[in-house]
């Protein structure tokens, strides 16, 4: 559980890290039910990762609601022996039409924009199903209380395009 602060709301999110273990396939899809936003990640240096982004989307879009955020991040961005450039995690996270960040975890780069990112998503995405006005509209603090999050893989410049 952690609470995080966006247009000035905090904001309560539960965080289910899966590692992308096969062997939490079963228990992740139970997860994506409930599930308001979701982070799939890959290693920058890890080609497989990478390709599994697709199944996991085909996973999500089996189990998840349909309007459930997403975002992608290619982590381990500080690592030297690199495959995945950063326009090829850019461009797949274009084909899904989902935000995008490089992160590392190690050097503490860009992961709580990425978190700020899928939060502010969650956010505007339940204000406007509940016809509530804006932030800047808006007086007093609200609190969305356990929202689920789901982290795909484990991981993490300070590239992104989200949420400003």
């Amino acid at each position: 559980m952690k609470t995080i602060e966006v247009d000035g709301k905090k904001i309560k999110i539960q965080i289910w890290d899966t590692a992308g273990q096969e062997r939490y396939k079963t228990i992740t899809q139970t997860y994506y039910k409930g599930a308001m936003g979701i982070i799939l990640s890959y290693a920058v240096n890890d080609k497989e990762s990478y390709e599994n982004i697709e199944n996991w989307m085909k996973q999500i879009k089996q189990h998840a609601s349909e309007d459930v955020c997403k975002i992608l991040i290619g982590n381990k961005c500080d690592m030297p022996d690199r495959c995945i450039s950063y326009e090829e995690g850019k461009r797949l996270a274009d084909q899904y039409g989902i935000h995008f960040f490089e992160t590392s975890a190690k050097e503490n780069m860009n992961v709580q924009d990425a978190f700020k990112c899928i939060a502010k998503e969650v956010k505007d995405r339940l204000a406007d199903k509940q016809g509530v006005p804006t932030p800047d509209a808006r007086n007093g603090t609200n609190h969305m209380e356990g929202q689920k999050l789901v982290s795909g893989d484990k991981g993490e410049q300070k590239k992104s395009s989200c949420c400003s």
